[in-house]
């Protein structure tokens, strides 16, 4: 009992932490994580920075708070879009004819094979760098995992009793759909976009890195650790606390979706 409270309530604790970094960062740190101090350049974690400064003599720990809005914003925001889009066409994919549904489904196979970094990666080439635009390639990479399970959910509910029964009675296939097979089909998708939303959080942080996210001086983790980078030797702490915030959030974001789906599958937590 005490390990399964354990297990929710430390990456409560953390997720409840991130979320105050994302809509209040000036609760956590007073320090501006923009202003340059070269006269302070590299100073190693103490009483003056608790993570140290970076090359330019930026506090690290304001930097990593203030981030959390750029990587969780990406992550959040593809995930939204993911999910809506998924759905919606796995609901159609499950509910049209047999040809437009293999079409819709060979599809999804289609861009299943690929990678979603690999995938959102060629996209943000295509459609060139930018916050929108890593919104949107993520959320393109993402949309198969969430239509494909949105289809076969679908399959099962449209031949289920009440369905039938609302059709016997005469109600619109409008009406049957909103009230009937939409509401059924949605049972995984939170716990899916709770694991999805981690590998958004990493999708976003890996293109930024790469350069195609939010642009310098913006504080953003992947971007922290690609300025880093040439930093390790003389100041490994410029690079730790961003990837120690990634990681962090990634697995407690995991953590937290595979307890969710243990609940919905009916295992014990």
């Amino acid at each position: 009992m005490r390990g399964n409270v354990l297990g929710w309530l430390v990456p409560g604790a953390l997720l409840a932490l991130l979320a105050l970094a994302v809509a209040a960062p000036g609760l956590l740190t007073a320090a501006d994580p923009l202003a340059a101090d070269p006269m302070d350049a590299l100073a190693p974690p103490g009483g003056a920075h608790w993570f140290g400064s970076d090359h330019l003599g930026r506090d690290v720990l304001a930097r990593v708070v203030y981030g959390a809005r750029h990587s969780i914003s990406i992550g959040v925001a593809a995930t939204f879009l993911a999910v809506t889009s998924g759905v919606l066409l796995g609901l159609a994919a499950g509910l049209s004819p047999k040809w437009l549904d293999e079409a819709l489904a060979r599809s999804f196979d289609v861009l299943s094979t690929l990678p979603e970094l690999l995938l959102a990666l060629l996209i943000v080439a295509i459609t060139g760098p930018g916050t929108m635009n890593v919104i949107f390639a993520i959320a393109v990479a993402q949309i198969p995992s969430y239509a494909r399970v949105v289809r076969a959910q679908t399959f099962v509910v449209r031949r289920s009793g009440y369905v039938e029964q609302a059709v016997t009675f005469g109600r619109s296939r409008l009406a049957i759909t909103a009230g009937h097979v939409l509401p059924n089909v949605l049972g995984p998708i939170p716990v899916l976009a709770t694991i999805g939303l981690g590998q958004a959080v990493i999708a976003g942080s890996g293109l930024s890195f790469l350069g195609m996210g939010p642009q310098p001086p913006a504080a953003e983790w992947g971007a922290m650790l690609s300025e880093a980078r040439n930093y390790l030797r003389v100041a490994w702490w410029e690079a730790f606390f961003p990837g120690l915030a990634i990681t962090l959030t990634v697995v407690c974001l995991t953590v937290v979706g595979r307890r969710l789906q243990r609940r919905f599958e009916g295992r014990t937590p």
